[in-house]
């Protein structure tokens, strides 16, 4: 593959919750009630916030890192926050579309849409407390977006039926499949894009990696435009396997007995993933700049930042925050072993339309 789709390569083993390279959430359809701005003043007047997000941090039964360090935050703020949540891909279409009646105050979603945003204008410069604490990988130079949560990408296997994961992509080809396998949709949902990024990697190229998932799609189901939605069917047995993230799905997985993660390998090599941050960024024109400002600073902050393998199942985004509650614990075992590489971003995202066009040209899409 282009050299430029990887800069380093390095391995992930007892580092734990520090593995200080990137981390990240999934892309999903529109679940949440959409949200409005008040009738403050531009630039932070009002009592909310608008925040539009990839979906994974929030759960249906109010027990996510959002819901808590949102209901935190308004509770010490008094600020309200209102949510909107899709696909990565999709928010930021959203944002563009809404560019001379801005709506959103902060966004957050994944690779390499973080940085599309960015390219399309949409973000304002911030640095918010804490983000000296975050590596550099992790955050954009001039301060237009800053990880608040940091995660890896993977896949998910339903473990009744299948009392072993799949170690390969090859293997996934075998007709057990056929009609059992989904990933979300590329270039709308960042998890489905990063089917791309490590397809790529691990097949040395955009061809070649074209080519398998060509062959793939005799087992696909077919197009889904949230990621989320997949680990339910692969633990209900509707799906033997699916993309997701770590993150999403070690959270999912405490409610879904059926559900594990693993990472393919290309026969022959070992597992790889790259990290999948959840990134957040200041809107520019946010119709409450100041409010904006203020959740960057508390989603950075030691308190919740803490909470996010406790109650997230993440990864902290601050170097610092090195948490050592079960789940930290569970999360560094699952990592151990798996080839961690680093994608360039800045060659995807000014690639990624001729990627995406490729795939669907590849799978007939």
């Amino acid at each position: 593959m282009s050299r430029a789709l990887l800069l380093r390569t390095a391995t992930a083993v007892t580092c734990g919750l520090a593995l200080a390279t990137t981390l990240t959430a999934c892309g999903g359809s529109s679940t949440a009630a959409d949200g409005g701005s008040d009738s403050g003043s531009k630039g932070g007047g009002g009592k909310t916030v608008t925040v539009y997000s990839a979906d994974g941090l929030k759960s249906d039964k109010g027990d996510g890192w959002y819901d808590k360090v949102f209901a935190d935050f308004t509770k010490k703020t008094g600020i309200e926050v209102k949510y909107v949540e899709g696909g990565s891909g999709e928010m930021v279409q959203r944002a563009v579309r809404e560019k001379t009646n801005t709506q959103a105050d902060v966004l957050i979603t994944l690779p390499p849409f973080i940085q599309q945003a960015d390219g399309k204008g949409l973000l304002q410069a911030y640095a918010p407390q804490g983000s000296d604490k975050v590596n550099g990988a992790d955050k954009s130079a001039d301060a237009k977006w800053t990880s608040v949560v940091n995660n890896y990408f993977g896949f998910v296997y339903n473990k009744k039926e299948l009392p072993t994961a799949p170690k390969t992509w090859e293997e996934l080809l075998d007709a057990k499949y056929k009609g059992k396998l989904q990933y979300s949709t590329p270039g709308v949902a960042g998890d489905g894009t990063a089917v791309l990024v490590k397809s790529m990697h691990d097949f040395g190229g955009k061809d070649q990696a074209m080519d398998f998932l060509g062959k793939l799609q005799a087992n696909n189901v077919g197009p889904s435009s949230s990621t989320s939605k997949l680990a339910p069917k692969t633990d209900k047995g509707e799906l033997l396997v699916a993309n997701g993230d770590v993150q999403m799905n070690f959270a999912q997985s405490k409610s879904m007995p059926n559900l594990g993660i693993w990472f393919p390998a290309k026969d022959g090599g070992k597992p790889t993933t790259f990290a999948l941050p959840y990134a957040a960024g200041l809107v520019a024109k946010a119709p409450h700049t100041e409010n904006g400002k203020k959740l960057l600073d508390y989603l950075l902050s030691e308190d919740a930042q803490k909470l996010v393998s406790e109650i997230g199942g993440g990864f902290p985004a601050r170097g610092d925050v090195k948490p050592t509650d079960a789940n930290a614990i569970e999360l560094t075992k699952l990592m151990a072993g798996v080839e961690v590489f680093e994608p360039d971003w800045s060659d995807i995202d000014k690639n990624l339309t001729g990627y995406v066009d490729a795939w669907k040209s590849a799978t007939g899409s």
